[in-house]
C-alpha cells in the first residue's frame, strides 16, 4: 500500500509540474512577444527622436551660417567705409591705415572662407567650430570697432 501511494504521489507531482510548466511556456511566449512590441515602440520613438535631432541640428548650423554671413557683410561694410576715409588722409598715415585695413580685410575672408569650408563632423567638432569661429569673429569686431583715425594736420 506504501509503495501505491508513492507511486501516485510520484506521478502526481510529474503531472502537475507537467501542466504548470504548458501554463508557463504560455505565459512565457505571451511576455516575451510583449518586450518585442514593446521594444519596437521604443527603437521608433528613437528613431523620430533621432530624426528631430538632425534637424534640430540643421537648423542650427543654418541659423548660425546666415547671422555669421550677415557679420562678415557688415564688416566687409566697414572696411569699404575707412577705405574711403582713407583717401582724405596725408599721404604718410593712409600706408599705415591702408595696411591695417589690408590685415582687417584678409581676416575677414578668412572667416568667410572657413566658415564655406566647414563639414559637419558631429556634436563635438561642431561645439568646438562655433566657439572657436566666434571668438575670431568676436577678434575682428573689436579690430574693427578700434580702428581710429589719427587727426593729424
Amino acid at each position: 500500500m506504501k509503495k501505491i501511494i508513492f507511486t501516485l504521489a510520484v506521478t502526481s507531482l510529474i503531472a502537475g509540474a507537467f501542466l504548470t510548466s504548458c501554463n508557463s511556456s504560455a505565459k512565457k511566449v505571451k511576455d516575451a512577444q510583449a518586450k518585442v512590441e514593446e521594444t519596437q515602440k521604443d527603437a521608433t520613438e528613437a528613431k523620430t527622436d533621432l530624426k528631430k535631432e538632425k534637424q534640430d541640428s540643421i537648423n542650427e548650423h543654418l541659423q548660425f551660417k546666415k547671422e555669421a554671413e550677415d557679420k562678415i557683410n557688415a564688416h566687409n561694410k566697414s572696411i569699404a567705409d575707412f577705405k574711403a576715409r582713407i583717401v582724405k588722409e596725408k599721404k604718410q598715415n593712409r600706408a599705415q591705415y591702408e595696411k591695417k585695413l589690408a590685415k582687417l580685410e584678409q581676416k575677414n575672408s578668412d572667416l568667410k572662407k572657413e566658415l564655406e569650408d566647414y563639414k559637419d563632423g558631429g556634436k563635438d567638432k561642431w561645439i568646438k567650430f562655433k566657439n572657436g569661429f566666434n571668438k575670431d569673429m568676436e577678434d575682428l569686431g573689436n579690430g574693427i570697432k578700434n580702428f581710429s583715425f589719427k587727426n593729424v594736420k
